[in-house]
């Protein structure tokens, strides 16, 4: 098929499909099935390994950014961002005030934690700052980035008065301390991370078929309804309410769906997440409604041809990701790159861990397609995840427009080939809408089955 489209296309497009054939081959060769999540117990106590195992390379990681004590104080509703990353899997808020000092000495528990109403807390303090007598202090005062400027005006006001002049000398703001440990994964979570993605895919393959889809009866409405559903009968809640459009010339990265009814020839856009275990997933695919009334069998050369496009995108920003360069440093070898290579898209992926949208380096955004301030300033690290979202824009001669071709799938860092790889591979192929085959992209077993997730 490639070779085909290759011949009616110009030079460029030649290279980019031999390009293609060489880098990809990523889409899944099986079905996605529905991944059932452990049970609730279970999955507690995997999240508080993971938890543990986090904290306790947290003093390695104070040492690196040359901090003594990591101090955090928070109210009940009123919690630091960084909470969310430190509590136990089944605490759902901090208590009255809950103060929270990470620290160097390996002779006491770390962290050492108060929850209180009554203002003992600040002598104690007090004891224990003099006891483990840190040089710098680092609170989450941060004026740019959201996960290391979480303390509450408030809450820093009491604690400089409490602490007196004495600590509040040491106080620091430092930033990427916050976003190192928050955007940090280990080990062991990919395994339930890439579960997660198969059941994402799995809703994509039934969503973005004849099973769910009914040309002229469907809208892009329903079909959001349905992705909501499904989510819930998945046991899995999403962060990213489902968006889907039917693409036009005018289509561009948005919060909204199109409000469509689906019809035979359009291509359909989704942009979703799902939530479990404090993991997030944030997924763009394409499904195309086959003319199954005109006997159309086939995706039409130039559909094929964008997506394509975008895959060639995809491995652009891989190869430049290397650890230690800056998001915006990477960004601008991607649009050197993709100019070399005379593809005209858009770059806006970004770190996706305790939050979708996570602290660390952001390669573009859909508004500032050159360069990011403050984000785009921050260095990609190792054990992370990352979103890798952009779009390509591509003429199509069978529409006789350009599409943006919106593409987006989650990628780890394998430390081993300290290269990034797919989670579940790349969408190369569109999700077929045939009411002449509606099974074609959905398992048997849907609507029943879910595969045992250990």
């Amino acid at each position: 098929m490639l070779a085909f489209i290759a011949l009616s296309l110009p030079v460029t497009a030649v290279l980019l499909n031999l390009l293609i054939c060489v880098n990809g081959q990523l889409h899944p060769a099986e079905p996605a099935h529905y991944q059932a999540t452990p049970a609730l117990r279970v999955q507690a106590e995997i999240m508080d390994g993971w938890r543990q195992e986090r904290l306790d390379a947290l003093p390695r990681l104070m040492r690196k950014y040359d901090v003594d004590a990591w101090l955090m104080g928070q109210r009940e509703h009123a919690e630091d961002t960084v909470w969310w990353s430190i509590k136990p899997a089944t605490a759902f808020a901090a208590h009255r005030r809950t103060v929270v000092l990470f620290h160097i000495n390996a002779s006491l528990p770390n962290p050492l934690m108060w929850v209180d109403n009554t203002g003992d807390v600040w002598p104690a303090l007090r004891e224990t700052l003099a006891e483990l007598a840190p040089r710098r202090i680092a609170v989450n005062v941060d004026r740019d980035i959201a996960f290391a400027g979480g303390m509450h005006v408030g809450e820093l006001a009491v604690l400089q008065e409490e602490l007196g002049e004495r600590w509040k000398r040491h106080f620091v703001n430092v930033p990427m301390l916050a976003v190192d440990f928050v955007s940090r994964r280990v080990p062991s979570q990919i395994e339930h991370f890439r579960k997660m993605q198969e059941t994402v895919w799995a809703m994509l393959e039934e969503a973005f078929s004849a099973r769910v889809v009914v040309p002229g009866v469907t809208t892009t409405d329903d079909l959001e309804w349905w992705f909501r559903e499904k989510m819930e009968a998945q046991n899995v809640s999403t962060w990213n309410q489902p968006r889907v459009k039917v693409l036009d010339a005018l289509s561009f990265p948005g919060w909204s769906g199109s409000g469509s009814r689906v019809h035979e020839g359009d291509v359909l856009h989704v942009d979703f997440g799902i939530s479990a275990m404090g993991m997030h997933t944030d997924t763009q695919h394409l499904g195309y409604v086959l003319r199954a009334s005109e006997g159309e069998r086939n995706v039409p050369a130039g559909l094929v041809a964008g997506m394509h496009k975008a895959n060639r995108m995809q491995e652009i920003v891989l190869d430049e990701m290397h650890v230690g360069r800056t998001g915006n440093e990477v960004l601008a070898a991607c649009n050197k790159r993709m100019k070399e290579e005379e593809i005209e898209g858009q770059v806006y992926s970004h770190p996706i861990s305790d939050f979708a949208h996570s602290p660390g380096a952001t390669i573009g955004f859909t508004n500032l397609p050159e360069y990011v301030p403050v984000y785009g300033e921050l260095p990609l690290l190792p054990d992370t995840y990352y979103s890798i979202e952009l779009f390509a824009r591509h003429f199509v001669p069978e529409r006789n427009e350009s599409l943006r071709f919106m593409l987006e799938e989650n990628v780890y860092w394998v430390s081993e080939t300290e290269r990034w790889q797919f989670i579940r591979g790349r969408q190369e192929r569109y999700h077929l809408v045939d009411i002449r085959n509606n099974d074609r992209t959905v398992d048997d077993d849907s609507e029943g089955f879910r595969a045992q997730w250990p």
